[in-house]
């Protein structure tokens, strides 16, 4: 276990963005892990814990307490079974489950960031979610100071929700258990409209696994959510909103302006996302706002490949990303009448 003082954290974000860590330590055990939760919990200091850093804004006068890195490595792999352990690197865990022929998370390829957090944010994209396949989640109740099992239906999945975010100060997740499919080769059904098209196969048929991930990763390189240290348009936190989720009145509501005010054939994204639901796309919103891909003028601007990633040109400061947030949340509010949520994690800073 390490442990150091003053360390700025902008390094281990892949914003490149936040002041320093009174102190920071990094766990290689799950007991590590537990010994250190459990001294800040005795001690009354704050915690923040850090895996890939792949969701977090940290403001520029850093964290004033413990940050604690789980940097734990552990795959398990029996049969059709998966367990990993929360440091391991998502992308690496991906590649491993293509190679050993099982279905289930492919097309979540690329997505940066630690196992560890993908129960917490029930990571999804292109058609899957994490929620789909994971059985069990192993995490330390910093409540009961004991290491819990949580089912499925435990965890409360929902839409880039679950019951670790709804209680952040709760759970630190530790391990993850899979179930995934033995289709001989084959990935899951093609659910993603974007992904099928450029397969050219019809929603619900299946491709190779290695197919189905190298397209997933050729589709999020094109719009920068890849990491690549050279491209300042991967200096982000992916998308930065999540898509509205409206009742059919709030829906009812937001269409009649976007007739309003782009004309009355418009028709807005609707998906269906539970009884009286529906779900907007964001980047749609944001464009539609007047905030098209590399708009900003400052260190801080809107992807050029994609408008829901908010980028760090490479001087930016945490304050120029979150006025530059502001602007879009205030500019889709005005126009449309929706107010936009973050989906990363903010530390000692808000929108």
């Amino acid at each position: 276990m390490q442990e150091l003082h003053d360390v700025p954290l902008a390094p281990l974000t892949t914003f490149r963005l936040g002041g320093p860590a009174t102190r920071l330590v990094t766990a290689t055990t799950d007991e590590e892990v537990i010994a250190v939760v459990r001294e800040a919990d005795d001690s009354g200091t704050p915690l923040l814990i850090i895996g890939g850093g792949s969701n977090l804004v940290i403001g520029d006068k850093g964290f004033d307490g413990t940050a604690l890195v789980i940097a734990t490595r552990g795959l398990t792999l029996d049969g059709t079974r998966l367990e990993l352990a929360a440091g391991e690197v998502w992308t690496d865990a991906v590649a491993r489950t293509v190679e050993a022929g099982l279905a289930g998370v492919e097309c979540l390829a690329g997505i940066p960031g630690s196992v560890g957090a993908t129960p917490i944010q029930n990571v999804g994209a292109y058609g899957q979610e994490v929620s789909s396949t994971i059985t069990e989640v192993v995490a330390y109740d910093r409540r009961s100071r004991e290491t819990v099992t949580l089912t499925n239906e435990e965890c409360a999945f929902s839409y880039r929700h679950s019951r670790f975010k709804a209680d952040p100060e709760r759970y630190v997740v530790l391990r993850v258990r899979f179930g995934l499919e033995d289709a001989d080769g084959l990935s899951g059904p093609i659910r993603y409209a974007e992904t099928a098209r450029v397969l050219g196969v019809a929603p619900g048929d299946r491709v190779s696994l290695p197919t189905a991930r190298e397209t997933v990763l050729k589709l999020r390189a094109g719009k920068g959510m890849v990491l690549d240290p050279e491209d300042h348009d991967t200096w982000s936190a992916g998308s930065f909103f999540t898509n509205p989720i409206l009742t059919g009145e709030e829906f009812t509501a937001f269409r009649a302006r976007a007739k309003q005010h782009l004309g009355p054939d418009t028709e807005p994204p609707a998906y269906p996302a539970g009884e009286d639901r529906t779900k907007t796309s964001a980047a749609w919103l944001i464009d539609k706002a007047g905030f098209t891909k590399g708009y900003g003028e400052g260190p801080a601007r809107i992807s050029t490949k994609h408008t829901l990633a908010l980028t760090n040109r490479g001087e930016a400061t945490t304050e120029d990303l979150l006025a530059l947030a502001r602007e879009v949340v205030s500019g889709v509010r005005e126009t449309f009448g929706i107010t936009l949520v973050n989906e990363p994690v903010t530390v000692g800073v808000g929108l």
